[in-house]
């Protein structure tokens, strides 16, 4: 090709998403293993085609001006929808207002796939608005939002089934709803649920020290540290009776793994049984492990880790559980998750770029390895054959900014 470099047909550029063919020129490709210095990428139909050096004297379709071109980013693991929804206890926005509003954010932050956490729990609270109802409620939201025009979604919607494992009222409508999905053929063993069930009983877990969450309620309720050591003995006491219904839970994700219809994330664990009970039921994942022993252990057996963003930037957990910074030192982190902050995943992409890590590793945490982590196949890299999902970035004072998002369409 001589002057200018373009799509075999012809595409109009317009706001509402990126054409299915052009060719983006003078990136700097962050792939794999390096990154390659004046790029360029050549999309068809969607897809990436070829990643090369640019060629001189052709103009390409677009040029990216020495900006890094990374594949979109992956979020397995965001709550940030549930806090659209609801800003402040009590005050309720409407669902489809809060996905636009959230959907916002999330590209903004470079996301072009998130997976919403719906808490499948009768523990409701009013700074979380979580409950089984609101669970339904979010699901249903989401996959009516999917069947709008795929030209006009900015970002590639999916659930996490978050399942409190204690949870009667929680396990039933999980069931109901894994049974609705599955009849309609949206569950299949070529495209599993996510389901990651989660145990947070004082004294274990996330909470193995359970000062942190007696701090946690007497912050939230204004309450004395006594009254909050009371109310968190009632909790302990009141979810140890629930124990029937978490082994009942446990031996039906089992099940549904066994068939390949489930992919099992296990939620704070915090030892290598629990890695290994993890692994007897067919899990994937350790999500938000809070020791370096379970980490290892999950490592050990292949499996993705999931760490949080926040806690990479942050340089702590905020419960007192090991540092996803030290994780990931070890080389013991796969995947980092938003958790609540879209903005926290390339943050903490380029903090780990700037310590223990080169930047196309870190860029994977939150790429391919999340990808990985959920079964996505077709997105996560600048490969051949990828989804186009492309986010070009500039360092501005030390800190990434997205400059433009092009997600396939």
């Amino acid at each position: 090709m001589t002057g200018t470099e373009t799509a075999p047909t012809t595409d109009s550029w317009t706001l509402q998403s990126a054409p299915l063919n052009y060719v983006v020129g003078h990136v700097r490709a962050v792939l794999p293993d390096r990154i390659l210095e004046d790029a360029r990428i050549v999309v068809r139909d969607g897809r990436i085609e070829e990643v090369g050096p640019s060629t001189p004297g052709v103009r390409p379709d677009v040029d990216g001006g020495g900006l890094l071109c990374l594949p979109g980013l992956v979020d397995v693991h965001s709550d940030g929808l549930e806090k659209e929804r609801l800003p402040r206890p009590g005050v309720e926005l409407p669902w489809a207002f809060s996905l636009m509003s959230f959907e916002g954010k999330v590209r903004a932050a470079g996301v072009t796939t998130v997976f919403h956490g719906a808490s499948f729990s009768d523990r409701a609270t009013a700074t979380t608005g979580r409950s089984v109802h609101v669970a339904q409620q979010m699901c249903e939201s989401i996959e009516g939002w999917n069947m709008r025009d795929t030209d006009a979604r900015l970002v590639d919607h999916h659930v996490l089934h978050r399942l409190d494992v204690r949870s009667a009222a929680g396990f039933k409508a999980m069931r109901e709803e894994f049974d609705r999905l599955v009849a309609a053929g949206v569950v299949t063993a070529a495209t599993p649920a996510v389901i990651s069930h989660e145990d947070h009983t004082p004294g274990i877990g996330q909470y193995a020290d359970r000062t942190y969450y007696e701090n946690h309620i007497a912050g939230v309720r204004g309450i004395s540290a006594e009254d909050a050591r009371k109310v968190v003995d009632g909790l302990a006491a009141e979810r140890e009776a629930n124990a029937g219904v978490r082994d009942e839970t446990m031996g039906w994700l089992a099940e549904q793994s066994r068939k390949g219809l489930a992919r099992v994330f296990g939620h704070d664990p915090e030892s290598a049984v629990e890695i290994a009970d993890l692994a007897a039921r067919g899990g994937n994942v350790a999500e938000f492990p809070t020791t370096v022993e379970a980490a290892r252990e999950a490592r050990d057996r292949g499996m993705s880790v999931v760490m949080g963003g926040p806690n990479v930037l942050r340089g702590r957990s905020h419960s007192g559980n090991v540092s996803a910074g030290e994780l990931a030192e070890l080389g013991l982190v796969t995947a980092l998750a938003s958790d609540y902050l879209p903005s926290s995943l390339l943050g903490a992409a380029f903090s780990l770029a700037d310590g223990c890590m080169t930047l196309p590793a870190a860029v994977s945490l939150v790429t391919s390895g999340p990808a990985t982590a959920v079964g996505l196949a077709d997105r996560g890299a600048l490969g051949t054959g990828q989804r186009a999902d492309l986010v070009l970035v500039s360092l501005e004072h030390g800190h990434p900014v997205i400059r433009a998002v092009l997600r396939a369409s």
